[in-house]
């Protein structure tokens, strides 16, 4: 039997390692700006086209590199940063594998131009598919600037696996604030398609944290600090009246890198228990050091996934951090056991004998009694009262109240007893239950009734001619919403009702670009804008379906929806802001409804286009087979 195993060629061999470091056009950015600042660059420049698919540029004035190096950072396991084995456990750089450059040269275009500070020319390269196209000497600043065109282009299939630009997009946006985050004494700029995302001035760390979430932010931080001999901990975390229920704003840094948890983020959920309101998650900035004998970084390509030499410790001092400075901040409720002497009751009067009151008052006295008699108008002079010096209480003698009661009724000019006419039929009128309670549902054309019943405030059992169904009210009404919303954007003019003051609503860099991409169709929606700023939003007119306390959730779930990639099971965007508004607005589970509303749900449900499927392909009722309940219960 001849041999079988053989060496794979070079250009192969690095086009398997790319699947592994290059698996979207973020994972190209987060090399090459991790390669920009091992190189001590003080000022990096991203250039993008078409969400990286077209052109990934980055600029920095680093040191550079000489004609060799650049030469040799496009082979595989080519690195200056170890130099044996042992410096695996001893890292303070970003990259160190060598994988990064080769992997990138193996799948798209690259050109890069390079020069020291000593020298004064540098050196471009030009590389295809792993293959050295031209070098030359040439004239460019001091630094790196590398040019990553075309992406996939010899790999058809891994490129029709990539997302649309706006997803794409958002995934760069997300390694680019995790790089700018963790340096904030670099200066950072982002362009996509000549427009310009960030722009990322030197700074401190709660400059660049309100540089990129936005002014907004800065109130909403609370400072934390611990040192140890273990670990030191440092950041911010967010107030609990700001947790939303996305988990956007959740970054934790070692050593400079940015990491993924999810054990010490259980950490965090444990010091925030009782302060955040349901389905609702923290916020946090935390940048811990520890000793790089103490953490392995290299047990995944993406570096994301570290081990901890003691993550029990670790779990308990962050935990115990956090709590502190919730409490340091009067963020969290605690005893106070030291008590005002002023405010405490005098025991004194423990031992003193009880008295009688010495007010004296007429027991027998009505007020009401001579009502009929009354008269308002009545200009004679009242009785005298007698006044008790000793207690300044004011009576009156039994003789003068009976001659008060008895005095004629004396009508003047004006009628007043014009003024209660009509009374008798307001107060005898029975409130209009439609205008105390109005109903959930509109009512059907033809008004159908069936017969309802709500079950766990979750379900809804009907009875119809066609059988017996148990429907989910949660689904259905999404269904119901999201054909009335495509009705009213596509079929209908869609009614906006103007807002008595404009709204301002403050939101991050990445999440107003998401706005002004959707911009037009939700204006096509009833949305209107007055203007939307880098910073913050301004609505002046929402749709008639919307309340305007909903707006903030609104636009919250449409910029959550948008960035967890829902548009790409959408016919459009249009199809997309469908779908998150109704799944925003519809009725929650654990909601209760009144009979009416059942029955118009219901009967709204059935009169959709497609009432069994939900905008988001799930199952809305099962139909109840009658014959397997009889078997159940054993009857023929």
């Amino acid at each position: 039997m001849s041999d079988i195993i053989q060496l794979l060629p070079d250009h192969v061999a690095n086009q398997i390692a790319a699947g592994e470091v290059v698996q979207r056009p973020a994972s190209v950015v987060k090399e090459l700006l991790e390669n920009a600042i091992d190189a001590g660059a003080k000022n990096i420049h991203l250039i993008l086209k078409d969400a990286g698919k077209t052109l990934i540029q980055v600029i920095d004035d680093g040191s550079g590199m000489s004609q060799t190096d650049a030469r040799l950072c496009f082979e595989r396991h080519a690195t200056s940063k170890i130099r044996e084995a042992e410096d695996l456990f001893n890292l303070n750089t970003k990259g160190f594998r060598g994988e990064a450059m080769a992997s990138i040269a193996a799948i798209a275009q690259v050109e890069m131009k390079t020069r020291l500070a000593t020298e004064e020319l540098g050196t471009c390269i030009q590389i295809e598919a792993s293959k050295i196209i031209h070098q030359e000497i040439t004239t460019t600043p001091v630094g790196t600037n590398t040019c990553v065109k075309n992406l996939f282009f010899n790999i058809p299939a891994r490129r029709n696996f990539l997302k649309s630009d706006a997803v794409e997009t958002r995934h760069i946006i997300d390694e680019f604030q995790r790089v700018a985050l963790v340096h904030p004494d670099i200066g950072f700029a982002m362009n996509h398609n000549n427009s310009e995302i960030f722009k990322l001035p030197s700074g401190n760390l709660k400059q660049r944290v309100v540089n990129i979430f936005g002014q907004k932010t800065n109130e909403k931080l609370i400072p934390i600090q611990e040192d140890t001999d273990l670990v030191s901990v440092d950041g911010f975390i967010i107030k609990p009246q700001f947790s939303k229920k996305k988990r956007g704003e959740q970054f934790f840094f070692v050593n400079n890198r940015f990491i993924k948890s999810p054990y010490l983020h259980h950490a965090i959920n444990s010091a925030f228990d009782g302060l955040l309101e349901r389905e609702h998650h923290p916020g946090y900035f935390l940048y811990l050091k520890v000793p790089t004998h103490s953490i392995d970084i290299n047990i995944h390509p993406t570096k994301t996934e570290v081990k901890f030499d003691n993550e029990k410790v670790l779990y308990e001092i962050i935990k115990a951090a956090v709590k502190h400075s919730l409490g340091q901040f009067n963020m969290k409720p605690s005893l106070d056991f030291s008590r005002d002497k002023n405010l405490e009751t005098p025991y004194h009067y423990k031992d003193a004998p009880i008295k009688t009151p010495t007010i004296q008052v007429d027991p027998n006295f009505n007020p009401f009694k001579s009502e009929s008699n009354f008269n308002p108008f009545d200009t004679d002079p009242k009785p005298v009262k007698k006044t008790n010096v000793n207690l300044g209480i004011e009576t009156v003698s039994n003789k003068e109240k009976q001659s008060f009661a008895s005095r004629p009724i004396t009508k003047k000019q004006g009628d007043w007893e014009a003024l209660y006419h009509g009374i008798e039929s307001v107060a005898n009128k029975e409130p209009n239950k439609e205008e105390l309670a109005p109903e959930l549902f509109e009512k059907t054309e033809n008004n159908q009734l069936v017969d309802t019943f709500q079950v766990v405030k979750k379900y809804i059992l009907c009875h119809l001619n066609t059988g017996t169904f148990l429907v989910h009210q949660h689904l259905a009404h999404q269904r119901i919403l999201y054909e009335n919303f495509l009705a009213n954007i596509t079929v209908k003019e869609a009614s906006s009702q103007q807002l008595l003051f404009p709204i301002y609503l403050s939101y991050s860099t990445q999440e107003i670009h998401i706005l002004k991409t959707i911009q037009e169709e939700l204006e096509s929606t009833g949305f209107l804008f007055d203007k939307i700023t880098e910073k913050a939003v301004v609505v002046t007119g929402i749709p008639t379906t919307i309340t305007e306390s909903q707006i903030s959730m609104v636009f919250e779930q449409l910029i959550e929806d948008f960035q967890q990639d829902i548009q790409e099971n959408s016919f459009s965007q249009l199809d997309m802001i469908a779908k998150s508004l109704s799944k925003t607005l519809a009725i929650r589970t654990g909601t209760k409804l009144t009979d009416t509303e059942q029955q118009n749900l219901i009967n709204d449900l059935f009169a959709c286009k497609e009432a069994n499927i939900s905008p988001f392909r799930k199952k809305i009722f099962t139909k109840i087979d009658i014959k397997k309940l009889d078997a159940f219960f054993n009857l023929d």
